[in-house]
């Protein structure tokens, strides 16, 4: 696992090669994208996930794109970042960094830097992370905020792989987190393979966990927050953060500050993006498991209330919300 690389340039740099996360575990496929429909399939459709990933990758995409647009004049590289922003709207860095990219004046050098900068930050955030913990503590997480979400560490699993690296030992509860199984599918691989002792539950037993006292914080990424600190993330977070409050359980979100959205005064301003009901009555599955026909709504995210949250985690710091 270690040696997986989620983002990169082709040797010639008229393209971006991704790992296609949708086939893992089982399966471990590289695509390479030189076409502006291929980079938005690719984001829209989860080939490459997880906020900070996706700015890395938009960074890439228009750089290359920014090649396409000299040579056809078909479209400006405004056009394109408009395309490509509008694949996925509720995570903040798929905007930030194709916003950036525009103001740049050598792309090939921007773009390596959105990379190079997402590497040392969550580095950062992952030790800030560990100050939270203890050896011997249980983390419940949701959804998948590790290396191939972002770069290196990740996010919300940072703490937990830089931890295991510095020989601390760590027990997590891994929610599978339906309908895309992130959790089981990607979070489960890499906390295996950094040494975590783990194990897997359906999204439905994270209370069951809490009231019996299995997990000492929970700790998730996030995709969004809002200038008064509410946060979006993978549908299920807000359930989780409400749980914990409950139990008394301290419930932690990870993210680097180019998540966070000044222009946004609440969670409420965050446009939750809806999915294809195929995604719950037929993804991951060998025959369709609902009637034909049922009507279905799946929001990829919700929000969580600031009020719900024991703290924040970047690259700057921890700040205390609750």
């Amino acid at each position: 696992m270690k040696s997986l690389v989620n983002i990169q340039l082709s040797e010639n740099e008229d393209s971006v090669i991704i790992l296609d996360q949708r086939l893992l575990p089982s399966r471990i496929e590289y695509l390479e994208l030189r076409t502006a429909e291929e980079m938005y399939d690719a984001i829209r459709l989860l080939k490459i996930r997880g906020a900070p990933a996706i700015g890395i990758f938009a960074a890439y995409a228009m750089y290359v794109l920014s090649k396409v647009s000299k040579k056809s004049r078909e479209k400006t590289l405004e056009q394109y970042g408009d395309y490509l922003k509008s694949a996925r709207p509720t995570a903040v860095n798929l905007q930030w960094a194709v916003d950036r990219m525009l103001c740049a004046s050598d792309l090939r050098a921007e773009c390596r830097a959105v990379h190079d900068e997402d590497a040392a930050m969550c580095e950062k955030i992952a030790e800030n992370g560990l100050t939270l913990l203890k050896d011997g503590d249980c983390v419940l997480t949701h959804c998948n905020a590790g290396a191939l979400a972002t770069s290196r560490y990740g996010t919300g699993l940072g703490a937990l792989i830089l931890g295991r690296e510095r020989k601390m030992n760590f027990k997590a509860y891994v929610d599978e987190t339906r309908p895309l199984m992130q959790g089981a599918r990607i979070t489960a691989l890499e906390l295996m393979n950094a040494g975590v002792d783990v194990t897997l539950i359906c999204d439905n037993m994270a209370g069951i966990v809490m009231a019996q006292k299995r997990v000492n914080a929970v700790f998730v990424g996030c995709d969004r927050v809002a200038a008064n600190g509410d946060v979006a993330n993978k549908i299920g977070t807000s359930g989780l953060a409400i749980l914990s409050k409950h139990y008394g359980i301290p419930f932690y979100v990870f993210c680097p500050s180019s998540t966070v959205d000044a222009k946004c005064k609440t969670g409420a301003d965050i446009i939750i993006e809806e999915r294809d009901s195929s995604e719950i009555t037929e993804m991951y599955f060998k025959e369709q498991i609902a009637p034909q026909g049922v009507k279905c709504f799946n929001p990829a995210f919700d929000v969580t209330p600031r009020e719900l949250i024991t703290g924040i985690v970047t690259e700057n710091g921890i700040v205390y919300t609750a």
